[in-house]
């Protein structure tokens, strides 16, 4: 199974720096450009953050870690992504999820009262059918589509990846994913997520293909390999029942640690998050010479 390491930003990558970011990785070799949907930060928009990416390179791969699905239209996700895909084939890497992780920015996605799940579900299904069929047409509950022609179609078609670390997620991840990317999961944890996740892919007469379980993990890059108060206080609101330590690489030996036991467990993509406040451009160095090796 191929294993691949990609870089994530975070919430504090101004936009300024993004040429440079972008232009060292493809200089590098690395893998993948993984965006996230941070609206209320200096970030960049995942969509414009992959288009700028794959106008600059040839080779680096871009993704989403992870964009909020529920509260857009899937047809109009469906163009962006096909659009994105037709400048740059086999380059795109699109995950969804449910919904943001920062409160604040969840009024933004609107969805009807306790019906997220559902609107998800229903956008999953319109969003493959408007990249896959030459016509497609859904009526439900909360999407109606008739003859909705996306073109050009991605070929081969895109595989939508999903978030989520609950058994609610993991069903749908079976029955309507392609993937999964999870976060904030200790490798015991993330060995019996995949395992749901193929049960329900059985269940819905389906299979995820073995090296489609990966997971964002962040490291602290520097010498005294503590994990900064505000990192470790982010984690404790995510899991208040583990260790920071448990879920954040102090320094890269840690790293190897954790990643050998994810591999273990089954997962074999990894988006790799910088904790601390380091020059990006000496994170991407020790990434490169730390991880590039370890790939296959």
């Amino acid at each position: 199974m191929k294993i691949r390491f990609g870089v994530g930003l975070g919430a504090d990558t101004a936009p300024d720096r993004l040429a440079g970011i972008v232009d060292h990785l493809e200089a590098s070799g690395i893998d993948s450009l993984w965006f996230s949907e941070l609206v209320y930060s200096p970030a960049v928009d995942p969509v414009v953050g992959m288009a700028y990416a794959l106008a600059r390179t040839t080779r680096l791969k871009v993704g989403t870690s992870v964009a909020v699905l529920p509260g857009r239209h899937p047809v109009l996700v469906a163009k962006q992504l096909a659009s994105l895909a037709a400048v740059a084939p086999k380059r795109v890497l699109p995950v969804f999820g449910l919904r943001s992780a920062i409160p604040a920015e969840r009024e933004v996605f609107v969805v009807p009262d306790g019906q997220r799940a559902a609107v998800f579900d229903e956008a999953l299904r319109v969003l493959r059918s408007a990249l896959v069929d030459d016509s497609a047409s859904y009526t439900g509950r909360y999407f109606t589509v008739r003859a909705a022609a996306v073109a050009p179609r991605p070929v081969p078609p895109l595989d939508i990846w999903l978030g989520g670390s609950a058994p609610a997620a993991f069903r749908r991840i079976g029955a309507l994913g392609d993937g999964w990317l999870g976060s904030f999961l200790t490798p015991a944890e993330a060995r019996a997520a995949r395992q749901a996740i193929e049960r329900a892919a059985a269940d819905a007469g389906r299979q995820i293909e073995p090296d489609h379980f990966g997971i964002s993990l962040a490291v602290v890059d520097g010498a005294d390999g503590e994990i900064p108060p505000e990192l470790a206080a982010a984690a404790r609101r995510r899991r208040p029942d583990l260790d920071p330590a448990e879920l954040i690489a102090a320094g890269w030996d840690r790293l190897h640690r954790q990643l050998d036991a994810y591999i273990a467990a089954g997962l074999t993509k990894f988006v790799i998050r910088p904790a601390g406040a380091g020059p990006i451009e000496d994170f991407l160095d020790r990434f490169a010479a730390e991880l590039v090796g370890r790939q296959n």
